[in-house]
């Protein structure tokens, strides 16, 4: 097969969707005898190496958050180049300009389209003062994922919802894994916790992913200000970067630690003693498996997808978005109690085997093959 890829963010920045995406290519091409051509705006600086052939798409920076690209369209020369390559399937990723024009060329070319959700994007709005933009918004979503022949999503609640809007069930999961070996509990380096400032008896409380608002960067640092008023080993070890690491400035003793990625992000994760994950706006969460894999017991806001990855009372204790001391009462909980959080470790690590990239990234090959086969 020959699988024409469209995304807003192959690679120019790292995220958990772009990475989903890249070890979907890197599967498609090195174990399912597919050749991929992916289609993306880039930058001078991409943040890591692409897998399959990337097409550079023009583009312009967004005017509200700098780091993202938009293209404005499908050039000529991207469609006269969509043409020579002549795909099997249309796969886009993002519900952009890229990704319209992408659908709408390949119902000309007669070639079957396959949406991917990735992003809540109905759900950042807040976070930027565009509340009134809301409904305009629902209503193009619901617009695209209705103009492809089949979507994939991270989650089955996420599944209901679109077979719901789009009145069939041309929609399946295309779930996440993680790498069990790569993520483990016995990366745990106490040297490591040294260098960068934690004491051997503090309690790191982990916020991992990408600094930006919409994360629940705000119910974070509230929850670390009320919890260091009980516990002074409480200490916030911050993994990952972006344009609010400012936010987190107030925090007393925090470890900020940048970007990390292979071995240094899984020492990182593995050293710390609990996850605190309090994000509304996910449609998975990469980066609960991979705190799971670590052995780590989190606490998480009652998100739609927290619910479909954590078990409430075995490997994590999620909260309740309409409670105000929630999030501080269950992380005093933790941290206050060694043998509850070494057994919810425990579980979640137990929970996180099996999690295969390969075995999901094998689903999206079967809705390829379905859609030729019809």
């Amino acid at each position: 097969m020959r699988i024409a890829l469209f995304s807003g963010n192959y690679n120019y920045l790292r995220e958990g969707a772009n990475q989903a995406l890249n070890i979907l290519v890197r599967f498609l091409e090195n174990r399912a005898s597919c050749t991929v051509r992916v289609y993306s705006p880039v930058t001078d600086t991409p943040a890591f190496e692409p897998e399959g052939t990337l097409v550079p798409v023009p583009s312009i920076a967004l005017p509200v958050r700098g780091e993202f690209r938009l293209a404005l369209g499908l050039p000529r020369t991207i469609r006269d180049d969509i043409r020579e390559f002549r795909p099997d399937i249309v796969h886009v990723s993002t519900p952009d300009i890229l990704g319209f024009r992408a659908q709408t060329f390949a119902k000309t070319l007669g070639v079957p389209v396959v949406a991917s959700m990735h992003t809540r994007f109905e759900t950042y709005l807040a976070y930027y003062r565009l509340g009134w933009a809301q409904t305009a918004l629902e209503a193009h979503l619901n617009r695209f994922y209705k103009r492809s022949d089949h979507v994939v999503a991270p989650t089955s609640a996420l599944v209901d919802d679109l077979r719901s809007m789009r009145g069939d069930d041309r929609v399946s999961v295309w779930g996440r894994g993680v790498d069990t070996v790569r993520f483990d509990p016995a990366k745990r380096d106490m040297p490591w916790r040294r260098s960068v400032g934690l004491a051997d008896d503090d309690i790191a409380i982990l916020f991992l992913g990408r600094l930006v608002m919409e994360k629940g960067i705000s119910a974070f640092t509230a929850a670390m200000h009320d919890l260091q008023q009980r516990d002074r080993r409480i200490r916030p070890l911050v993994v990952g970067a972006g344009p609010a690491a400012h936010a987190f400035d107030g925090l007393a003793g925090a470890v900020l630690t940048g970007h990390l990625s292979g071995p240094a992000l899984a020492t990182a994760i593995a050293s710390a003693d609990i996850m605190f994950c309090p994000s509304t706006t996910e449609t998975f969460g990469n980066v609960l498996l991979e705190a799971m894999a670590c052995g780590l017991p989190i606490v998480s806001a009652d998100a739609q997808n927290a619910r479909s990855i954590l078990k409430h009372g075995e490997d994590s204790l999620i909260c309740a978005l309409t409670d105000p001391c929630a999030y501080g009462d269950a992380l005093a909980r933790l941290s206050g109690n060694e043998a509850l959080r070494c057994a919810m470790g425990s579980a979640a690590r137990r929970n996180s085997l099996g999690k295969s990239w390969d075995a999901e990234s094998q689903k999206v090959v079967q809705v390829y093959r379905s859609l030729l086969g019809r």
